[in-house]
């Protein structure tokens, strides 16, 4: 499967070094990059893009105003120096926020999530969660998930956080990231309250793990992860705020 993406950055040098990476990753065509998003509009509209990496401060337009203006939106990870602007680019379902300068490590993580996918997309968003065999069940101190055609056994203390993707679910662990039919909801119910805590529609993560609080960005291991509107109370309990 190759997964065709466009690059959209004011600054070169922020371009050339997306495009080093996505050279490096087989699985990414890369068909253009632009200085606008305005210069890209036509090629998106054609449905040649599966995957923008896009700034959101660039001169003509934002790069979060400019995704509101798509009728029929790629998938995008944002990328940009303000870290203020991540929770409205999860708002708008992006699929990652990658925080200039980023790794290639970073990088090849968040085309993980895209990959991931696209190429899970044989559930149908419409399909309802509750009717699809979840594949991981709760222990009493313990994970068992069911994916690859293995069953993995995680304990709760190995987990950093998980993410929910639709009808997927990815537990990220300080050894690797597994992904598995699952209900978000569902987990939040069954796991410990003494150990994890929902902190946003896509997120659970592990209490022990929670590093810092700056805005509505919380710090989970290595990872900046958004902080929902309607969680953030709950969190802040976290601190004893």
């Amino acid at each position: 499967m190759k997964i065709r993406c466009l690059v959209i950055d004011d600054e070169k040098l922020a371009r050339d070094y997306i495009k080093n990476y996505i050279s490096k990753i087989p699985q990414l065509e890369l068909v253009g990059d632009f200085n606008s998003p305005l210069k890209a509009t036509e090629i998106i509209k054609k449905g040649g893009v599966d995957l923008l990496f896009l700034d959101i401060q660039m001169p003509d337009i934002t790069g979060v105003d400019f995704i509101k203006s798509l009728a029929n939106k790629p998938e995008v990870i944002f990328t940009t120096a303000y870290q203020e602007y991540a929770l409205e680019g999860f708002n708008l379902n992006a699929i990652d926020y990658l925080l200039k300068p980023f790794s290639f490590e970073r990088f090849f993580q968040a085309v993980n999530k895209v990959i991931d996918k696209l190429e899970n997309n044989n559930a149908p968003d419409n399909f309802p969660q509750e009717n699809l065999p979840s594949q991981a069940s709760v222990g009493e101190d313990f994970l068992t998930i069911r994916a690859d055609r293995k069953f993995y056994k995680i304990n709760f203390d190995e987990i950093i956080y998980i993410e929910g993707q639709k009808a997927y679910v990815s537990f990220y662990t300080h050894k690797k990231r597994i992904t598995a039919l699952a209900s978000l909801k569902d987990l939040e119910e069954s796991l410990p309250q003494d150990q994890f805590i929902r902190i946003h529609k896509s997120y659970i993560v592990s209490i022990k793990e929670i590093a810092s609080l700056e805005g509505n960005m919380i710090e989970v291991g290595e990872q900046q992860l958004p902080v929902g509107k309607s969680y953030k109370e709950t969190v802040l309990k976290v601190f004893g705020v």
